[in-house]
């Protein structure tokens, strides 16, 4: 019995290895010449963006502790993430969790009693309405908390994005610890792909990157090949599949599914600018930059929900966002030098890096459309925003589905 695992990213990398662990053959296909999908590192080892995970992202947390990786992950701002605010150049340290509001001067600007019941209303489930409709009455809340919240995290704009899903979110942050801030020290490449890729091999598993799948020979209710171009793999009556390729690609092998239409972008902008001291994360209101993630070896600054942003060029790129990070940088007293031409830097345009998540309802594509496959993606999750998170936890629940299948009646 083979497991036929169709994408390397983070998805197809959990799926693998649940199945791996359970000492099954495993073997993954990746279309790019190395794993790791929108997770991956950048040739230089530059992580692409300023991806972090929370204290509520428990299965990811428990993905890392898997792979041998938790300790490469480290919370940068323990004490509070420290907010420049670009439109009166005021700067403070904002608590990540509820608990740290009570000390004033760690609370969210705009923070009211009213307020704090306009929070509590929007992580109770009920009708959506855009996340914006539902803190109206509380525009300064909105501006400095909720909303860069919602496009962290559902990447898209408050005047768009489903209340409902930013709801679900802000229950998970509500336990202790959901709040606290994690980053990886090196990079999603380094301290992600490559361990994860390493216990793959540790368990057996075999990666044959650069085949990109071309399509699935089906007969009746299963797969019965894979179409790889040059090269159609028969499989056995036992073998099965996990596909784990984005929304786009699933609808082209598999027509009959329902997959996202829409999708949003993301704009990484990574600085060729090595500082001195420890690895911070900062946050930015009021400018193009929303995110800066400062690692000795680099900083990466990341703009979610970019429609107006994805199309610039490198250089305008740069001449907009290094003034900001030059700011954030001195307001908050990083060590080195920050000249005010900016440094060299690299975009990394991701048009459909997430699906939009707006009030129209995402589709849920059966977790096991065929005898023998299963689906995997963190779009197949329409609860969920579309995050590492996700993208693990459908991994897993694509293997457990396999795993649940009968075997064929001959076996």
């Amino acid at each position: 019995m083979t497991f036929h695992v169709i994408g390397g990213g983070v998805a197809g990398l959990a799926g693998a290895l649940a199945l791996a662990r359970g000492g099954y053959r495993v073997t993954l296909y990746e279309a790019a010449p190395a794993p790791g999908g929108r997770a991956r590192a950048l040739p230089d080892g530059t992580d692409n963006g300023t991806h972090a995970l929370l204290g509520a992202n428990r299965v990811a947390l428990r993905f890392l502790a898997a792979i041998g990786a938790r300790d490469a992950w480290i919370e940068p701002e323990p004490d509070g993430l420290p907010v420049l605010d670009l439109a009166d150049h005021t700067a403070r340290q904002v608590a990540l969790s509820p608990f740290g509001w009570i000390r004033g001067a760690r609370r969210p600007v705009g923070l009211t009693l009213g307020g704090l019941f306009a929070l509590g209303r929007l992580a109770l489930p009920g009708a959506d309405r855009t996340v914006a409709a539902a803190l109206a009455a509380h525009p300064s809340l909105l501006r400095t908390l909720v909303e860069p919240l919602t496009v962290a995290a559902l990447n898209t704009p408050a005047e768009e994005a489903s209340a409902r899903l930013l709801g679900n979110v802000l229950r998970r942050l509500a336990g202790p610890g959901a709040a606290r801030l994690y980053v990886a020290m090196r990079g999603l490449g380094p301290d992600l792909v490559a361990p994860a890729v390493a216990t793959l091999g540790c368990h057996g598993a075999t990666v044959r990157a650069g085949l990109r799948l071309r399509g699935l020979v089906r007969e009746g209710d299963r797969v019965a090949a894979l179409d790889f171009g040059e090269q159609v793999m028969a499989l056995q009556p036992e073998d099965s599949v996990l596909l784990a390729v984005p929304p786009w690609e699933t609808g082209r092998l598999l027509p009959e599914i329902e997959t996202p239409q829409v999708h949003a972008p993301i704009l990484n902008l990574h600085f060729a600018h090595e500082t001195e001291g420890p690895v911070r994360f900062i946050g930015l209101l009021g400018g193009l930059a929303q995110w800066v993630l400062v690692r000795p070896a680099g900083i990466s600054v990341t703009v979610s929900a970019a429609d107006n942003a994805v199309s610039l060029s490198e250089e305008a790129a740069a001449v907009r966002i290094w003034p900001e990070v030059r700011e954030a940088a001195t307001r908050f007293g990083l060590p080195g030098t920050w000249p005010v031409a900016p440094p060299p830097a690299r975009a990394v345009r991701e048009r459909r890096a997430t699906p939009r998540h707006t009030l129209s309802p995402r589709p849920r594509p059966p977790r096991r459309p065929l005898t023998n496959l299963a689906l995997a993606g963190d779009w197949t999750l329409p609860e969920l925003p579309a995050t590492i998170e996700a993208a693990i936890r459908s991994g897993e629940a694509a293997a457990a589905a396999l795993l649940s299948a009968p075997l064929p009646r001959d076996q």
